[in-house]
């Protein structure tokens, strides 16, 4: 058996202010009950919220904030994610805090919330990491779950565990729910999937096992949540099957079959080119529905 002890912070967190003083509270909080766990992971955009007023270079002193509470308490901590500007663009950007206070890197999220994520680059290169003694865990943000590539890559690179902040407000949080089950299951990794409540999500945090099963399922309002994880768990069923079945990292690993959408190109065929532009729906829109309106 390998344990690991994380923490998953559902918190309250408001578009419109600074949350950096709640949250660092909450924390303190968190580990003088819970001072076992060695990692907290945060929802996305938690500091802030998507508030592109609110953009700042790293290193900056929103993720130094993150940098104080990592060293205080002497655990990893992934901040959810900033609103990142570079080069006069800006990013979705998660980064990954040791126990030391130092940052081990930062992902940008591949899969912005188009067309409601406006204004937001896409990043352009996964991010894994290890923890010494432990297990490799990899990273990535809400909507890039939807991108199952994403998720596949991350697996390829060794990743046992998938970190997952997001920020879903919506009424497709059920779906994401399912996704998050499947692709714990066709990864055979573990999955910490950690939305807000308030203005940073309807909450429901999810955390599933290797073979799709939920380990904890978090309600619509706040709650910290300590659990322990085998990655131990995540080794045997890739070597010996999910429930002692179906092996599909292997059987990616020795497929022949070569996905012509993924080849250059690939994606401009004739029916995705006939989608349409990727734009949010006008009101009273009746987009690709026939014109039954009498004309005069």
């Amino acid at each position: 058996m390998i344990p690991f002890a994380i923490g998953g912070l559902q918190l309250t967190t408001s578009g419109l202010r600074d949350n950096l003083p709640y949250i660092s509270a909450k924390l303190d909080y968190f580990m003088y009950l819970f001072p076992w766990v060695q990692m907290v992971v945060f929802s996305e955009l938690a500091a802030y919220g998507p508030n592109p007023a609110k953009a700042e270079p790293l290193p900056g002193p929103a993720e130094r904030k993150f940098q104080e509470m990592a060293a205080k308490h002497h655990i990893w901590i992934v901040n959810g994610s900033l609103i990142e500007i570079l080069n006069g663009q800006n990013y979705n950007t998660l980064s990954v805090i040791d126990p030391t206070g130092k940052i081990v890197g930062r992902y940008r999220k591949m899969f912005p919330f188009l067309p409601y994520e406006e204004g937001t680059t896409c990043g352009n290169s996964f991010f894994v990491f290890d923890v010494p003694d432990v297990g490799r865990f990899g990273v990535s943000i809400c909507y890039d779950m939807w991108f199952p590539e994403t998720s596949r890559v991350l697996a390829s690179m060794g990743a046992e565990v998938i970190l997952h902040p997001t920020l879903t407000t919506t009424i497709d949080r059920d779906v994401e729910l399912a996704i998050v089950r499947a692709t714990a299951a066709t990864n055979q990794c573990f999955m910490v999937d950690i939305n807000g409540v308030g203005d940073g999500g309807n909450g429901r945090s999810i955390i599933c096992g290797p073979a799709g099963d939920v380990l904890h399922q978090f309600g619509a309002s706040e709650e910290l949540v300590p659990f322990e994880i085998d990655i131990e768990r995540a080794r045997r069923y890739r070597e010996v099957g999910l429930r002692g079945l179906g092996q599909p990292l292997k059987s990616f690993r020795d497929s022949e079959v070569n996905f012509p959408i993924y080849a250059p190109g690939g994606k401009t065929g004739e029916y995705l080119q006939s989608l349409g532009p990727l734009a949010k729906q006008t009101r009273g829109s009746r987009a690709g529905l026939a014109d039954d309106e009498p004309k005069s």
